[in-house]
């Protein structure tokens, strides 16, 4: 059974940074693309930033360069560095694993950027 488990949201002011990891199980992990989402309320689901298999990564224009996106094939875990984080990345991130016509999210994490 695939499972994805984020971890590492939480409370941070302005300009703070964080790091959310993904760890996934039930998986060939080296396989497959995956995405970081997020939704704020009342917004839909967006792309943050994705890595494929072979590490080519892409991101949101909002993501501006602050965030980076990276996966530890020995650790079967998926990370996204949060950098300079503004009130306006408030949302709940969900990590996505994609191969094929298999798509599994996980649960998400909470991330709230306020002073």
């Amino acid at each position: 059974q695939v499972q994805l488990v984020e971890s590492g949201g939480g409370l941070v002011q302005p300009g703070g940074s964080l790091r959310l990891s993904c760890a996934a199980s039930g998986i060939i992990f080296s396989s497959g693309t995956f995405g970081w989402y997020r939704q704020a309320p009342g917004r839909e689901r967006e792309l943050v930033a994705r890595i494929t298999s072979g590490g080519t990564t892409n991101y949101a224009d909002f993501v501006q360069g602050r965030f980076t996106v990276s996966r530890d094939n020995a650790k079967n875990t998926v990370y996204l560095q949060m950098n300079s984080l503004r009130p306006e990345d408030t949302a709940v991130y969900y990590c996505n694993w994609r191969a094929g016509y298999v798509e599994r999210w996980g649960q998400g994490t909470l991330v709230t950027v306020s002073s």
